[in-house]
């Protein structure tokens, strides 16, 4: 017990310690206005706990208000610096010395390899390799199999069904299709257990890293391990298999990066940067998209206008398809409204909260010091709510991206911005549209709750998951899902 104690009482000074060094250094510079508040703790607590009651945006409101749009704090245990507004985006997104740093927690549970964390050489040749299956010429391959995916989906879990509860389905779905897609694991036991990891890692990521047994942080490490395992199994089995030439290099996102050489004719990417970007792929892929979906769909519950829009879109798409016949990338874009809807409910409910980056070196913004070593947080909302850039910003409005180029440079950055934009958009938009085509079609929906509202813990959560009643439309189109 005395040696944890010390160890935790090394932990509270760090902070402080790094502080008092970087003042010393940099003494003829000012830091923002704020507080670090508490050793370890800072504004953690404070700012966790807005998030799970959906007040985060006021949260940081609060801040900018007292500080304005520059201030200090401490967060996840690490001094940070809280940047805001549009030119505050693009000194974020485009300066190279501002490379992307996730809470403590999250590199812990994810790993240091993966392409959030890497910078340099390093990141550009991870994240090409990466980039190389995730572009849209590779997946508009794969609109089929997720077209697959979806089907079953539905047919194991929405149909016949008069109540369903969206959120976990929708995870549940998009946790198969990266499954299939990008690790090419089979139904089983082996998923189910993954996918079980894959929840419990979410849910330490963004908590304060005290690796007890108690913690969410401890329970997210344990998990982040038994997930680790399975994914440096298959990366084994995989390699054994494309060195005997089994499997093409086309099959998922493991075999894609065990099949790419380096110069020298060696594979590019170490075992330990394939199983860290798969874990980062697993988890932002699998949650993000979910919420996404499930967002659109309370939306449509609650916005008849809206809804009629996306079924009268996706209906003229079914009325041209052949029955069973399975959507394509043609398919996928004429979905427009459908898509600009997500985008719209991507700008109001962003999945990601907020991310970091930490300073390589001293550099500064609006006359201040961001010290080395120090994160730099943004959020996207700050932006997205803003009523000088989007007019009437509370208003649901999909047509505010019929032409994306009028909106400003650096104000919509649901999928980040710059060199290190979101690899993932384009796998996100199609497994959103397909699953929307056949909700669409399909069913008809109405909310089971009065309450609508959500929290975040971290990523946004309807109250009960989102509980709906479901009327089928067709049932001759029903039976042609199954």
């Amino acid at each position: 017990m005395a040696i944890v104690a010390l160890l935790v009482l090394f932990l509270a000074l760090l902070p402080i310690i790094h502080l008092f060094l970087t003042k010393q250094r940099s003494s003829s510079k000012r830091l923002p206005p704020g507080s670090l508040g508490l050793p370890i703790i800072g504004q953690s607590l404070g700012l966790l706990r807005a998030m799970q009651a959906s007040t985060g945006e006021q949260w940081l409101q609060g801040r900018i208000k007292r500080y304005g749009p520059i201030s200090k704090l401490s967060l996840f245990g690490a001094p940070t610096i809280f940047l805001t507004g549009p030119a505050a985006n693009k000194f974020i997104f485009m300066n190279e010395a501002l490379v992307p740093q996730q809470p403590s927690s999250l590199t812990r549970i994810l790993g240091k390899r993966t392409i959030i964390e890497l910078v340099g050489e390093d990141h550009k040749r991870v994240r090409a390799a990466v980039m190389q299956f995730l572009k849209p010429d590779v997946l508009k391959n794969y609109v089929g199999k997720i077209d697959r995916e979806v089907r079953h989906h539905l047919k194991m879990n929405w149909i016949g069904r008069q109540t369903v509860t969206v959120l976990p389905l929708m995870k549940g779905l998009t946790f198969d299709i990266i499954c299939s897609l990008i690790f090419g694991l089979e139904r089983g036991p082996l998923r189910e257990g993954l996918g079980k990891d894959c929840a419990d890692m979410l849910a330490g990521m963004w908590a304060v890293p005290l690796n007890l047994p108690f913690t969410h942080f401890g329970k997210s490490l344990r998990a982040s391990h038994r997930a680790r395992k399975v994914l440096t199994r298959i990366t084994r089995e995989r390699r054994a298999m494309v060195a005997q030439g089994q499997v093409p290099s086309s099959e998922d996102l493991i075999t894609h990066l065990l099949t790419l050489g380096g110069e020298d004719g060696t594979n590019g990417l170490t075992d330990e940067e394939i199983v860290d970007n798969a874990m980062l792929v697993l988890v932002a892929g699998h949650d993000t998209s979910s919420t996404l979906m499930t967002f659109m769909m309370r939306h449509l519950a609650n916005d008849q206008v809206t809804y009629a829009a996306v079924v009268h879109e996706q209906e003229e798409i079914a009325k041209s398809k052949a029955p069973g016949e399975a959507l394509t990338w043609d398919d996928l874009y004429k979905m427009k409204y459908t898509w600009r809807v997500a985008l719209e409910i991507l700008r109001m409910i962003p999945p990601l909260f907020g991310s970091f980056r930490r300073a390589l070196k001293d550099v500064e913004f609006d006359g201040y010091l961001i010290p080395k070593g120090w994160q730099v947080f943004w959020a996207s909302s700050i932006t997205h709510m803003d009523a000088n850039i989007f007019q009437e910003p509370c208003k649901f409005d999909p047509t505010r991206f019929e032409n994306q180029s009028s909106i400003p440079p650096y104000c919509f950055v649901a999928f980040g911005s710059g060199l290190r934009i979101c690899p993932g958009s384009e796998f996100a938009r199609i497994e959103t549209l397909v699953t929307m085509h056949y909700l669409a079609t399909r069913f008809k929906w109405r909310l089971c709750c009065r309450d609508d509202a959500f929290v975040r813990d971290p990523l946004p959560s309807p109250t009960q998951g989102l509980p709906v009643e479901l009327e089928p439309k067709n049932k001759e189109q029903l039976m042609i899902v199954k």
